[in-house]
């Protein structure tokens, strides 16, 4: 009898399983995956997408690897509505005390 290797299965994760693993919102991931930056998704039938656990956790493994700068924080002295106002030192210091 001539056996041949059996072949691997890879496991694929559903939605809710890749949210407990990635907590990024659905569009942000959903964005990444049309720029090429996450694993891509693919259709098991017309309503169930999964993506390939293997790829994911290969992409959190380089996530971890090379950490992403964080984006600066705002200037909210620059806003356009509701900006923020430099208060003064002499603000501070209650007349007569």
């Amino acid at each position: 009898m001539n056996r041949t290797a059996a072949p691997t299965l890879k496991r694929m994760i559903r939605r809710h399983e890749l949210r407990e693993m990635v907590p990024l919102a659905d569009t942000t991931i959903y964005e990444m995956e049309q720029r090429g930056e996450f694993p891509r998704r693919f259709a098991l039938s017309a309503r169930c997408v999964v993506w390939d656990l293997q790829e994911v956790e290969a992409w959190l493994a380089a996530r971890r690897a090379n950490m992403v700068a964080r984006a600066p924080s705002p200037d909210v002295f620059l806003r356009r509505t509701r900006p923020a106002h430099r208060r003064d030192k002499t603000d501070s210091i209650v007349a007569g005390s």
